[in-house]
């Protein structure tokens, strides 16, 4: 009885820090159009660095976002036999892996666009 009930409050913790999770990546990810207000005056008066850093930022934000995807993909094959062998459904085929595919991928652009953020709101401010 007291092992089902430890169980429960494990999975609910685990959704609990998935939806933070979630919620802080698209938080970070809105402020893309503000990123991209304050951009655009410093781009039309001809800031070269400003462009050539936007680029550059974006460039290294997908990579980083196709390498970390790939690694959680490849952990969840890794994981898939003791999974299986220790009586549990292999990530790969549940919503977990997707789930943390997608956060992976998207980590980094999100952290760039935060960085962005307050790096522009200080240079403007």
């Amino acid at each position: 009885m007291l092992r089902i009930d430890v169980k429960r409050s494990l999975m609910k913790n685990l959704k609990k820090r998935r939806s933070r999770k979630s919620l802080s990546i698209a938080g970070d990810l809105m402020l893309a159009p503000l990123v991209v207000s304050m951009r655009l005056p410093l781009l039309a008066s001809g800031g070269s660095t400003e462009a050539m850093l936007a680029v550059n930022e974006k460039v290294l934000a997908f990579s980083e976002g196709v390498l970390a995807a790939q690694m959680t993909l490849v952990k969840s094959t890794m994981w898939f036999w003791p999974e299986v062998l220790s009586g549990r459904t292999p990530s790969i085929f549940s919503a977990t892996a997707a789930e943390n595919y997608v956060h992976a991928a998207l980590r980094p652009a999100s952290r760039r666009v935060k960085g962005n953020f307050d790096r522009l709101t200080k240079k403007a401010g």
